[in-house]
C-alpha cells in the first residue's frame, strides 16, 4: 500500500505566496509532469533489442516462422516468461499487439456487440455501467464513457484500500457488468490491492452472472525498493470463489522495453480466452511476432525481466525521492501526498477547492500538469484536489524546477482561496 504523508495546516501570506509565484514565471520555464512516460535514459536500456539479429534463425520455440501470417496466440517463449511474472497458465496467456489499452477497448467492444461467456445478450442491448475506483487511470475512464458505458465512481477510503463495501453494494444493480482496477502500483494513487482484497473481490455476490473486473496489471514489475512483491493469483482466487470468469488480467512491456513498441498481454479463464479468440479472429491473422520473437530473447526470462527493471529502478528512485524530498520540504502542514513502493505516479492532494487552481497556475508558469480531475470519470474530482504527477520522465534537475514550481503554486492557490473564504465569512457578519 502506498503511505500518504499529511500534517496540520500552516496558513501562507497572500503577499509572500504572491511574490514566489511571480519569481517562478520570471524563470520562462517550459515543464512537462503531465504522463508517466519513460525518460530516454529508460528507453535507452533496451537499445540493444534493435541490435539483435534475429537472421540466424526467425523460427519460434514451437516452430512457427514469426515472419509469416498465424500463431495468433503470441510466441509460446514469450508467454512462457510472462506467465511466471503474471502468474498466470501459459495457456491462458496470449501475447498480442503493442498496446495493451488497445486490448482493454476490443475486450469491451465485443462484449458490447456480442455479450461475454455468462451471458451472451450483447451489452449494448442494456444499461451497462462500470465501477471505477477513483482517483485511477484516466484512459480506463475514457473508454467506458466514449462507448456509452456509465461510469460509477468509488472513492478509495482514507488508508488507500478499497472501499469493498461500496464495490458490494454496486454489484446489487444488475448493470453494473465491469470494474476497472490496477492491482498493483494504482494509477495514481500508487495503492496495492492486497491478497485479502482481491478474495473479497473475486467472492464478492453480483446481480450480473457476467459482472467482470479489468484487472490491468500495468505495474506488476515496476517495483522502487528492494522488496519485489509477485503478482497475486487471481485467476485461482476467482476460480476457488466459484467465478472464474470474473477477472480479465492486462499488462504489457510498454514501460519495460519501449513505450509503444512493445507486446501486450490478456490473461483469463479458458472460456474467456476461447471467447476472446473468436472474435479477435475477424479482426487479426496474427500479431507481430517477429517483435515478440526479438523480446523473448532481448529479456531471456522472468528473472531477465526482473534484472532489467532493477536497472529502470535505479533511474527512478532518485526521482520518486527528489519529489517527496521537496513536497515534505514545502508542503507538510498544507497538502498531503503518497510515497508510492512501485509504479509512476505520486498523487498530491492539496486543499479542498483548489487543484484546478494550483494546475492553472502552473501551465501559466511554464509546467504542464494533468488536468484536475482527470483521474477521476468525467473528469470530475468533487473535492477539486487531485493533482496526479509524474516523475519519470523530465532529468533530475528538470524535475526539481518542475516539483518547486508546483508547490509555489499550490501554496499560492491555498493562500487565494484562504483570503476569499475569510472576505466571504466577514460579510456574512
Amino acid at each position: 500500500m502506498a503511505r500518504s504523508t499529511a500534517s496540520a495546516p500552516v496558513s501562507v501570506p497572500l503577499e509572500e505566496s504572491k511574490a514566489a509565484y511571480l519569481a517562478l514565471k520570471a524563470k520562462n520555464l517550459s515543464l512537462d509532469l503531465t504522463r508517466g512516460k519513460p525518460s530516454p535514459e529508460q528507453l535507452d536500456l533496451s537499445a540493444a533489442l534493435l541490435d539483435l539479429d534475429l537472421s540466424g534463425s526467425f523460427t519460434s520455440a514451437d516452430g512457427v516462422d514469426t515472419r509469416n501470417y498465424g500463431g495468433t496466440d503470441g510466441l509460446v517463449e514469450l508467454r512462457t516468461i510472462y506467465s511466471e511474472l503474471l502468474g498466470i497458465p501459459v495457456p491462458q496467456l496470449l501475447a498480442l499487439g503493442n498496446a495493451s489499452l488497445a486490448v482493454m477497448h476490443d475486450v469491451v467492444v465485443h462484449a458490447l456487440l456480442h455479450g461475454v461467456p455468462g451471458n451472451t445478450v450483447p451489452w449494448h442491448n442494456e444499461q451497462i455501467a462500470f465501477i471505477c475506483p477513483s482517483p485511477g487511470y484516466d484512459r480506463h475512464f475514457a473508454i467506458t464513457e466514449a462507448l456509452g458505458i456509465r461510469n460509477i465512481r468509488v472513492p478509495y477510503l482514507p488508508d488507500g484500500s478499497l472501499d469493498l463495501a461500496a464495490i458490494a453494494t454496486h454489484l446489487q444493480d444488475p448493470d453494473v457488468r465491469g470494474m476497472w482496477l490496477v492491482p498493483m502500483y494504482a494509477n495514481p494513487t500508487g495503492a496495492t490491492v492486497t491478497l485479502e482484497e482481491a478474495e473479497q473481490l473475486m467472492s464478492l455476490p453480483a446481480a450480473a452472472p457476467d459482472f467482470r473486473i479489468f484487472w490491468d496489471n500495468a505495474y506488476a514489475v515496476h517495483h522502487l525498493s528492494d522488496d519485489e512483491p509477485g503478482a497475486l493469483d487471481v485467476l485461482g482466487l476467482a476460480a476457488a470463489a466459484g467465478h472464474p470468469d470474473r477477472p480479465l488480467v492486462f499488462a504489457s512491456t510498454s514501460k519495460v522495453t519501449f513505450a509503444g513498441a512493445g507486446v501486450s498481454f490478456f490473461g483469463a479463464s479458458t472460456a474467456n480466452i476461447a471467447w476472446y479468440r473468436t472474435h479477435a479472429a475477424v479482426q487479426t491473422i496474427g500479431p507481430d511476432k517477429v517483435n515478440q520473437l526479438r523480446h523473448a530473447r532481448f529479456l531471456q526470462s522472468a528473472d531477465g525481466v526482473r534484472a532489467h527493471m532493477r536497472k529502470h529502478r535505479e533511474l527512478l528512485a532518485p526521482k520518486f525521492a527528489m519529489v517527496e524530498q521537496i513536497l515534505a520540504s514545502r508542503l507538510t502542514g498544507h497538502a498531503r501526498w503518497t510515497q508510492p513502493l512501485g509504479g509512476y505516479f505520486v498523487t498530491l492532494t492539496a486543499p479542498r477547492g483548489t487543484a484546478t487552481r494550483a494546475v492553472d497556475l502552473a501551465k501559466a508558469a511554464g509546467i504542464a500538469v494533468t488536468p484536475a480531475g482527470a483521474a477521476f470519470p468525467y473528469g470530475d474530482d468533487p473535492d477539486d484536489a487531485v493533482i496526479r504527477i509524474a516523475p519519470s520522465f523530465p532529468s533530475l534537475d528538470e524535475l526539481e524546477a518542475a516539483i518547486s514550481g508546483l508547490c509555489d503554486c499550490v501554496l499560492l492557490a491555498e493562500a487565494e482561496a484562504a483570503v476569499e473564504a475569510a472576505a466571504e465569512a466577514a460579510g456574512e457578519h
